[in-house]
């Protein structure tokens, strides 16, 4: 189809647009006025988490006197899994949320262990310790956002090494036999994701983010076992080698998640790419074309620009698509 290429004002361009749309859509009547801005969500999530322990440890201990010292290791298995669900709002306000409404965050720890030095004091039958070294374990973290039928996630699982502090008594049940408890504290440090992604929503813009951290930090209680292994001849009853099992609670693995959104007032998907039954209604004195057409996922009949257009008159408007390539136009700075 031909049209001459001449320039009329923007009111003669929007008059013809108005005339063409009326002739093609007779039937239908007037198009459709431009859908609502989205109005996606947003806000925030925490969470922390408590879980059993249990595992083994062995160690070495001297004795001089009533004073005790040595190392000890440890290694239990252990399901400190954070989880948070929702925390998402809308501004204004929807009631009730939209279903495609989600945001979920989780942080777990199932595994941990430690190396540690011991120093402490006996009377009678009691071992009173306190003890500090490296602590290791493994964690993962993932969180997920969506809004408007758009989505965005990461996650991160990764080993990890810090530190430990606690306390302990032990009681000698026999002289070979030692009943455990034990207090720790263990800070495997700070894992962060993040993650964004702008996508469309109706003809609109819409950019995501979420941003998740969780502090791999833990305290640990438990009660045990040792069988003590003394060398030949010694006169000391906590001295020799030792083995054992625990078993207990632990609480801690705190998380916290911030989701943002924004829907660009004025800015629309304007991509060629994206549009079909695309017809020149007029151009402006600037030359920059206004067109009818129907974006690729609907049927409703929309006039505006194209965004190949527009980059090559006025690049300040248009809105590149980092993952996509896709462009969307600014239409406040084009003056429609």
């Amino acid at each position: 189809m031909f049209y001459p290429l001449r320039t009329i004002s923007l009111t003669a361009c929007l008059m013809a647009a108005a005339l063409a749309l009326s002739g093609k859509e007779a039937a239908a009547g007037a198009p459709a006025p431009p859908p609502p801005l989205p109005n996606p969500a947003f806000g925030s999530n925490a969470a922390n988490a408590t879980s059993w322990v249990g595992g083994g440890h062995a160690g070495y201990n001297w004795q001089q006197g009533t004073l005790v010292f040595g190392f000890e290791t440890d290694f239990q298995g252990t399901h400190l899994n954070s989880s948070a669900l929702g925390g998402l709002t809308h501004n204004p306000p929807i009631v009730p949320p939209l279903a495609g409404d989600f945001a979920s965050t989780t942080a777990l720890i199932d595994y941990y262990g430690t190396f540690r030095g011991r120093l402490g004091f006996t009377t009678g039958q009691w071992l009173f310790f306190g003890t500090a070294g490296a602590a290791y374990g493994n964690v993962d973290l993932s969180s997920t956002f969506s809004t408007v039928g758009l989505q965005t996630f990461s996650q991160t699982s990764e080993p990890r090494i810090g530190w430990v502090g606690g306390v302990g008594l032990q009681y000698l049940l026999r002289p070979n036999v030692m009943l455990n408890f034990g207090y720790q504290y263990v800070d495997l440090g700070k894992i962060s994701v993040a993650s964004s992604m702008i996508g469309v929503s109706g003809p609109t813009l819409v950019t995501l983010g979420q941003a998740s951290t969780v502090h791999a930090q833990f305290q640990a209680v438990t009660v045990g076992m040792s069988f003590r292994f003394a060398p030949d001849g010694s006169p000391s009853p906590w001295a020799g080698g030792y083995a054992g099992g625990q078993v207990g609670g632990a609480w801690g693995d705190s998380v916290d998640s911030i989701f943002t959104s924004s829907a660009r007032r004025g800015t629309l998907i304007s991509d060629a790419r994206l549009k079909r039954d695309i017809a020149l209604l007029a151009r402006r004195s600037d030359g920059l074309g206004l067109y009818s057409f129907k974006y690729l996922w609907s049927e409703k009949v929309h006039v505006g620009v194209m965004a190949q257009e527009v980059a090559l008159l006025y690049p300040a408007a248009v809105v590149r698509d980092d993952l996509t390539g896709y462009m969307a136009v600014n239409y406040t700075l084009l003056g429609l």
